[in-house]
């Protein structure tokens, strides 16, 4: 029997602590898992019931400019089961999603979904669970 790695987190660096919260609570229900404040920066992981996958975000505390997200970062995913009622929801929050999408695959799977940017400009997907994307 190997030791198979599990993915447990994935982590994005932010300037407002208050306001991604608000972000990330409204959009994905994210709540507070833990909240570990070191001198000079803070971590705060998220998380919902539906996964024990984690967003870690990080608190620089001394960065007052936006970071750089350069042209390598893509995005993180999340999995909803009534894309068309999250898509509602998120707009009457006032979260400006953007339009719906469809792409087709040429094995007949077929990925519905659309994104959304944080506070800080980082790109969320969110996709009709379904085909691959459970």
């Amino acid at each position: 029997m190997t030791d198979t790695p599990k993915l447990i987190h994935s982590m994005i660096r932010i300037r407002d602590e208050a306001r991604s919260l608000d972000f990330y609570r409204k959009a994905f229900g994210l709540e507070i898992a833990d909240r570990l404040d070191f001198e000079t920066f803070t971590l705060i992981y998220l998380s919902n019931a539906a996964s024990g996958f984690e967003l870690e975000l990080t608190v620089n505390k001394s960065q007052s400019e936006a970071y750089d997200l350069g042209n390598g970062y893509g995005h993180i995913a999340f999995s909803v089961a009534d894309l068309d009622s999250t898509h509602e929801r998120i707009k009457a929050e006032g979260l400006a999603p953007k339009d719906i999408k469809e792409l087709a695959h040429s094995s007949g799977g077929k990925a519905r979904f659309f994104f959304i940017e944080d506070p800080d400009g980082y790109k969320i997907e969110v996709l009709q669970r379904g085909w691959r994307f459970k």
